[in-house]
């Protein structure tokens, strides 16, 4: 499976997490944590610091993978998708992809949600989003919109298949890459191009290499 692609399965994040942030997501699940003490919840992972409990859940919540509702005494999970009784959408946001150099790395940390109205995007289901960074794609065009350093690039988790033209995100020796793509059958190979106010030469790519499309971007939020 896809590497980005695979971090949205089942709203599981492979992403480097704390062990103890990792235990306490496991926990939300089948406990109502709301409801316990922190030395409680320590005792079922096996820490006896309240302190690292109140810190890694505080860290969870920053994150936005968890809301902690003090009044109602609740701990729940941030599911993607459709926030319950709003028009809100919940999309998680998996790092960085490279839109110039091949220097970051596809599986940056989980980034967050990023909240929006479901009136600004055109898919709300298996998308992810993730930061533009660097300028070979600003003269990109995606629905009327450039790509910039620092928007933010919905993307379809489910189209792995793309066709020639489409902007995808793949990961290629681990690197995440924002690039056009095109299939040069004649030479068995894939050519991932720029489109920038810079002179960038494309990534060649064998048939046969281990490469990974991770989703089509199929929108641009623009950075605020």
């Amino acid at each position: 499976m896809d590497k980005l692609a695979s971090i949205l399965d089942k709203n599981h994040y492979n992403y480097h997490m704390h062990k103890i942030q990792e235990s306490l997501l496991k926990l939300v699940d089948d406990h109502n944590l709301g409801s316990m003490t922190l030395r409680e919840i320590g005792e079922l992972i096996d820490e006896q610091y309240p302190q690292k409990i109140k810190h890694h859940l505080d860290q969870l919540e920053k994150k936005g993978l968890i809301k902690i509702d003090k009044k109602k005494d609740s701990i729940t999970k941030v599911k993607s998708g459709l926030i319950s009784g709003t028009t809100l959408v919940s999309v998680p946001i998996l790092g960085t992809a490279n839109c110039g150099p091949a220097t970051f790395f596809a599986e940056e940390n989980f980034a967050g949600h990023l909240k929006l109205s479901s009136s600004f995007l055109n898919k709300t289901s298996n998308v992810y989003a993730v930061i533009a960074d660097g300028i070979s794609m600003n003269k990109a065009n995606i629905n009327n919109q450039t790509i910039d350093s620092g928007d933010y690039l919905i993307v379809d988790s489910a189209s792995t298949d793309p066709r020639d033209g489409d902007v995808i995100v793949s990961v290629f020796d681990g690197v995440a890459n924002v690039k056009r793509f095109t299939r040069d059958k004649a030479n068995k190979r894939i050519v991932l191009q720029s489109e920038s106010t810079a002179n960038m030469a494309p990534i060649l790519i064998h048939e046969d290499d281990d490469f990974h499309v991770a989703g089509k971007v199929i929108q641009v939020i623009k950075k605020a």
